[in-house]
């Protein structure tokens, strides 16, 4: 990997949707040996998608709540259950196994504090196995 494939890189990480002619103009080639850096890169692993920045506020998901979750009781049913109920709230973005404290880790996004307190009274504290969750915003 060279100075142009690394400038490929970062003007691909600016803006995905960048046509070729443009990127090829920005890092001093023509469009074809552009191209085939760009191919080359994807192929080699090295670019593995192409992404939309969204805006969590226009999907009525203006809040990110890190939720900490400690479980109470931790057999392979009761985890494997937990785990399988928290894929399934449309709220809840990632949920990270920690082996350790806490338990879990998931990032929620909800529209606001409120809607968050309705999840988390209705739904989170109800998940097989776990005590109540606590949180941190950003």
């Amino acid at each position: 990997m060279d100075r142009t494939d690394r400038a490929i890189i970062r003007h691909l990480q600016q803006d995905g949707r960048l046509a070729n002619t443009e990127l090829a103009d920005k890092v001093g080639l023509t469009p074809s040996p552009c191209l085939r850096r760009v191919r080359a890169l994807e192929e080699a692993g090295v670019i593995t998608g192409y992404h939309a920045a969204v805006d969590p506020a226009a999907l009525g998901r203006g809040l990110r709540v890190l939720v900490h979750i400690d479980m109470a009781v931790q057999d392979t049913e009761t985890l494997e259950a937990f785990e399988a109920r928290i894929a399934s709230i449309d709220e809840v973005e990632e949920c990270l196994r920690m082996f350790g404290q806490p338990d879990y880790l998931a990032w929620v996004a909800v529209a606001d504090l409120p809607a968050y307190e309705q999840l988390s009274m209705s739904t989170l504290t109800r998940l097989p196995g776990s005590r109540a969750p606590t949180r941190s915003s950003r």
